[in-house]
């Protein structure tokens, strides 16, 4: 079997890639969910990070909270939240996540961040594998109860049991490098 290099653009996202992140429609209910977190990419609070493959287009992404309404996630300071992480499963096992994640995490050093977390669903084996791989570890259980706003201006409640994880960041940036 052949194996192709993937040329993969990791960069930070702009107002034109919400479009994209839907997924040819598999997202659209989040539409109202992006619009929100590019506000707060706008006003500083929140980054955005895009896998671009070359003639593919968004193959990846994830949004950081810098700084939320809940300071336990996100406090502006020295903690950030982590979440919407997600690769294209045709692009899966490439090293995409990886990268995604480590550019993130340098970002976040880069701006003097001392902590990263995430909620990851208690049923995910993969991403939980994923994450502690990469340096994160339970912290703690989550309900996982959680709403947003859908395309069509519905009220949609989430349950997703959940474990909070988080990884020290500056102790550990040396790692792997």
């Amino acid at each position: 079997m052949e194996t192709i290099e993937l040329e993969v653009n990791i960069r930070p996202g702009v107002r034109g890639d919400l479009p994209a992140l839907e997924w040819d429609g598999e997202y659209r209910h989040f539409r109202r969910l992006y619009a929100d977190t590019y506000f707060m990419v706008e006003k500083g609070q929140a980054v955005i990070w895009i896998a671009e493959a070359a003639n593919e287009g968004v193959v990846g992404q994830v949004f950081v909270s810098l700084s939320g309404a809940r300071s336990e996630l996100s406090d502006g300071l020295t903690r950030a939240y982590i979440y919407g992480f997600r690769v294209r499963p045709m692009y899966r096992s490439k090293g995409i996540g990886t990268r995604l994640l480590h550019t993130l995490e340098d970002d976040l050093v880069q701006r003097n961040f001392l902590l990263a977390n995430l909620n990851v669903g208690r049923d995910n084996h993969g991403a939980i594998r994923f994450y502690e791989r990469m340096g994160y570890h339970i912290i703690a259980a989550k309900p996982g109860r959680w709403s947003y706003i859908d395309d069509k201006g519905r009220r949609c409640d989430v349950c997703e049991p959940a474990w909070r994880m988080e990884k020290a960041l500056l102790r550990t940036r040396q790692r792997e490098d």
